[in-house]
C-alpha cells in the first residue's frame, strides 16, 4: 500500500512548492543530526539524539525527488542507527557532540523511532546497500518489546513499512500486532473514544497503527477503531476551520484544555495518520485533514503566524500564544519536511 498524497491549496499569502531539506543539511555534519538550533544556527553543546536521526531517516527514505544531498543524509542518519544499537536491539538516544554515548541502551520512544526510520529505508530507499543494511538492523530490533503505547506505535509504523512491500515478513507482522495489543481499544464513551485517560503526544500514531494492523493484517475490528479514533481526534481538533492541534502539556479527560504551546510534531503526526487512512479506505475526504496540517505550517493556525522561515527552510519550533518559537531545530524541521511530503503544489 502505498500512501497517496493530494493537490493542496495553501494559505492566502503564503505559498510553498513542497518540502527542501536546505536546513536539515544545516543542521547536520558527518556523524548525525544536531538537536536543537538557535534560530537557524546549530547549537552543538547538545549533541544529537536517536529519536531525531530516526525521524531524519524517515524523510529521506520516503522522499520522491531524489538528489545527492537526501541520499548523503540517509547514508549518514542509516550510520549513526546503526552504531546507536546494542547486539540485543536496544538503542542509545544521546550522543554528545564529541561522539560519546551519555547514556545507556534501551526501548523508549527513540528505539519505536529507530524502527520506524529502518523500516521505512528498509522498504522503500532506492539505494539497494542503504536497503540491505537498514532491513539487517530492523531485524534485529524488532525482537525486542516495550508495554510503551507510542513506543510501540513508532516501531509497528516501520513494520508496516516492510509489510507493504514484503508481505510474508513474519518479524514485522509480528511486531505490529503486538504493537496493536499494547495500543488496545477505545472505549464506547462517543465524547471520548480513546484507550487512554490522557492525550499527550504523537497521538495520531496510535490510530495510525491500528487502521495498519487493521489493513495488513486481516483485523477489521481493529482498523474500525483506528479510524473512528482518528476522526475523533481531527474533529477536536478543528477550530473556526483551521488546525489548532493539543498542546505540549497534553489533555486530560475530563479537565480543561488548553491551546498552547503547539508543537509541530502533532501536525505531522496528523498529517500522516490522515494520509494512511485515505490510501486504506479509498476515502478521499480524508485529504482534507492532510491539507489542514499543510496549512497550519502555511498561517492557518490560532495566531495566523507562518510556522516556518522561508529563508532557511527550518522548521519553527512550537507556536505560543505570543508567536512562533523562531529556533529551528531538527523535531520541528523533520515535521514540517514530513507534512509537506504529503503537498503536491
Amino acid at each position: 500500500m502505498t500512501v497517496r498524497t493530494a493537490t493542496f491549496a495553501p494559505a492566502a499569502g503564503h505559498d510553498i512548492s513542497g518540502p527542501t531539506f536546505a536546513h536539515l543539511v544545516r543542521l547536520t555534519d558527518d556523524t548525525g543530526l544536531f538537536e536543537h538550533a538557535r534560530h537557524a544556527t546549530a547549537r552543538r553543546e547538545h549533541g544529537y539524539c536517536t529519536d531525531d536521526v530516526a525521524r531524519g531517516l524517515v524523510v529521506t527514505s520516503r522522499e520522491a525527488a531524489l538528489s545527492t544531498d537526501v541520499i548523503r543524509l540517509a547514508e549518514c542518519y542509516l550510520t549513526f542507527l546503526t552504531h546507536a544499537q546494542d547486539a540485543q536491539g536496544a538503542f542509545h538516544n544521546r550522543l554528545g557532540f564529541h561522539r560519546a554515548w551519555t547514556d545507556q541502551p534501551g526501548l523508549g520512544d527513540w528505539w519505536g523511532r529507530a524502527l520506524w526510520g529502518l523500516g521505512t529505508a528498509a522498504a522503500r530507499c532506492p539505494v539497494p546497500w542503504i536497503r540491505q543494511e537498514a532491513l539487517l538492523a530492523f531485524t534485529r530490533g524488532a525482537s525486542c518489546r516495550t508495554d510503551a503505547p507510542r513506543a510501540m506505535s513508532f516501531a509497528a509504523l516501520g513494520a508496516a513499512e516492510l509489510l507493504r512491500t514484503d508481505p510474508g515478513n513474519e518479524t514485522a507482522a509480528e511486531l505490529l500486532a503486538d504493537a496493536a495489543a499494547v495500543i488496545g481499544r477505545p472505549g464506547l464513551d462517543p465524547h471520548w473514544p480513546w484507550p487512554e485517560e490522557r492525550l499527550s503526544y504523537a497521538n495520531a500514531a496510535l490510530a495510525e497503527t491500528l487502521i495498519v494492523a487493521g489493513d495488513l493484517l486481516d483485523d477489521p475490528a481493529a482498523r474500525a477503531a483506528g479510524l473512528r479514533m482518528l476522526t475523533w481526534l481531527l474533529h477536536i481538533q478543528i477550530s473556526d476551520g483551521h488546525l489548532s492541534v493539543l498542546p505540549s502539556s497534553g489533555w486530560l479527560r475530563g479537565n480543561p484544555r488548553l491551546r498552547h504551546d503547539q508543537q509541530p510534531i502533532e501536525v505531522a503526526a496528523l498529517a500522516d495518520a490522515c494520509a494512511t487512512a485515505a490510501a486504506v479506505t479509498g476515502d478521499a475526504s480524508w485529504h482534507v485533514g492532510t491539507r489542514r496540517c499543510v496549512d497550519w505550517f502555511l498561517g492557518a493556525n490560532d495566531i495566523n503566524q507562518i510556522m516556518w522561515d522561508p529563508a532557511t527552510g527550518g522548521g519553527y519550533d512550537g507556536l505560543t500564544l505570543h508567536g512562533p518559537n523562531l529556533n529551528q531545530g531538527a523535531e520541528s524541521t523533520l515535521a514540517l519536511i514530513s507534512t509537506l511530503q504529503h503537498h503536491t503544489g
